[in-house]
């Protein structure tokens, strides 16, 4: 029998765009609400989901229909499959998809003009990445993944700041070729994989087929017994590298992340929730669901890369953010640094690497939203975000004082968070490596253990100088009133979720601990 509540959890803000599409734009209220109604089931639903879930290796709640099937005679069949599931990787993304969802929306309130357009591409955009958590088809993933750029290119153009334009389009354009640079790779992938269950051949972008190397076409492009080569690298090699860059832009990692801090600076603060807390996460998901997997050798074998590109990541993010002026530009940079530490534990390849890659995700898309939330509530009342121009915001605004200290010693990694667990398990499988198979080498992983250093560095600094000494502020207008009920109630529920999870991440341990398993075991008995 077939599952349906995932394709429930997609339909839904579909089909609330559409409802929206047809009201008239003088509602304006109903838009929001609208939206809000739309996240409120999708949030129930999603409890349901866990629920039912199973811990273990299994992919469940598991919908698999014919989508596209065509008979190309002496070319074989066209084959394509709606096929949605959930395991110990994407479950735990969905509950942070659908948590951020609710308060972006509540955060939306903000958006003054134009409300029917946005929150109907703010629905669009939540379908696209419930969407891309749960594809197992590579193809309907590839739609969901492209259907993200659309609706965040017209939120940040629309409602950003002054230089929204270049911003968006950079945003854009990075991510477009990203896009492609997969796109690529899944054809090459479907005209060299075939669908077990058919007598004829019988193409597929079936991901959990093209995960097995039996599935393969001898000799096809990228069969893993084809010896050809282009320049310094076999046709795999390429693919992986490929996919490697596409997914690395949208985490994003050094050298690919210039579009992030633009975007960021412009969009307005529910756009820079949705962007830091879920976008960036969509990449990280597709290096451990699509790259690794589907070329484990070719991943070992550049695991140096990977590692690489991770502790870059972490330091040159953590040096920008201790330059950074602006503190949604510092909190961007602050995320390139963090989400290094995701590839860092997906290059260990060791069960606390990969467990703490998967945790910093549901980690940092927690505390990414209370960040930004934050920055948006003191443009709200001084009129900017440079962080010369506050000193002492203690002694006037003290419960905002106090959620800024929870988000920065939670996102500096200090115990009793979040942080310090997704961090710690990337860390354990970073050392493990290093002194086993030397996926990371000893070099990197202490200069990923030097990231946590820095990061206590730029965000002590940052209250240091704003809210702390004599009070003073540089703002053409002002208006300086603590903490409203409305704040306190986006703020509390995300500073509790970080709290639990530092004091108790066993739940969400033992969601990801079945699919780690699993991951290990396709990256042993898959390789060649």
């Amino acid at each position: 029998m077939q599952d349906k509540l995932i394709t429930l959890l997609i339909l839904l803000p579909l089909l609330g765009a559409g409802i929206l599409l047809i009201i008239p734009a003088r509602h304006k209220e109903i838009f929001r609400r609208g939206a809000l109604l739309v996240t409120i089931l999708q949030l129930l639903i999603a409890l349901s989901m866990v629920s039912r879930f199973q811990p273990g290796s299994a992919m469940q709640l598991v919908e698999h229909r014919s989508w596209i099937n065509m008979d190309l005679g002496t070319w074989g069949i066209w084959k394509a499959d709606y096929w949605v599931g959930v395991d110990g990787l994407s479950l735990p993304l969905i509950l942070l998809s659908v948590v951020v969802l609710f308060f972006a929306a509540l955060a939306a309130r903000k958006i003054k003009f134009k409300q029917k357009g946005f929150f109907v591409l703010f629905l669009v955009l939540d379908a696209a990445v419930i969407g891309s958590f749960t594809a197992q088809d590579l193809l309907l993933f590839y739609l969901f993944f492209e259907f993200m750029l659309l609706p965040m290119y017209f939120m940040i153009g629309i409602w950003g700041g002054p230089r929204r334009e270049y911003a968006s389009m950079k945003f854009f354009l990075y991510t477009l070729f990203g896009s492609i640079l997969i796109l690529i790779v899944f054809i090459g992938l479907y005209l060299s994989g075939s669908d077990p269950g058919s007598a004829s051949l019988t193409h597929t972008f079936g991901l959990p087929y093209l995960q097995d190397i039996a599935r393969y076409t001898p000799g096809a492009v990228l069969s893993p017994d084809t010896p050809g080569t282009l320049g310094w690298f076999t046709w795999r090699e390429w693919a992986f590298l490929l996919l490697l860059t596409g997914f690395a832009i949208k985490l994003p990692a050094v050298p690919l992340h210039t579009w992030l801090p633009d975007a960021h600076v412009e969009a307005p603060t529910a756009v820079s929730v949705l962007l830091a807390a879920l976008l960036l996460k969509v990449g990280g998901y597709g290096i451990i669901r699509v790259a690794y997997p589907l070329f484990p050798a070719e991943a070992v074998h550049f695991s140096w890369l990977v590692a690489g590109l991770g502790v870059v990541s972490i330091l040159y993010g953590a040096f920008n953010s201790l330059a950074s002026k602006d503190l949604k530009r510092l909190i961007a940079y602050s995320s390139v640094s963090h989400m290094g530490f995701v590839l860092v534990g997906i290059a260990s390849v060791t069960g606390s690497g990969v467990t703490g890659a998967v945790f910093q995700m549901v980690s940092h898309g927690i505390l990414s939203a209370m960040l930004f939330l934050l920055a948006g509530m003191l443009e709200e009342r001084t009129g900017n975000r440079l962080i010369e121009n506050h000193s002492g915001l203690s002694s006037r605004l003290p419960h905002y004082t106090l959620f800024v200290l929870i988000a920065f010693f939670a996102s500096l990694g200090l115990p009793g968070f979040s942080g310090f667990i997704g961090e710690l398990f990337v860390l354990l499988g970073a050392f493990t490596a290093a002194t086993s198979t030397g996926y990371v080498s000893l070099t990197l992983a202490f200069a990923a253990l030097g990231g946590l250093i820095l990061a206590a560095g730029y965000f002590l600094w940052a209250i240091q100088r704003m809210f702390f000494g004599p009070f003073a502020i540089k703002a053409d207008q002002v208006r300086l009133k603590d903490l409203t009920f409305f704040d306190v109630g986006l703020l509390l529920p995300l500073s509790l979720f970080t709290l639990v999870l530092g004091v108790y991440p066993q739940p969400l341990l033992n969601l990801i601990n079945g699919f780690t398993v699993y991951w290990l075991q396709l990256m042993t008995t898959h390789q060649p």
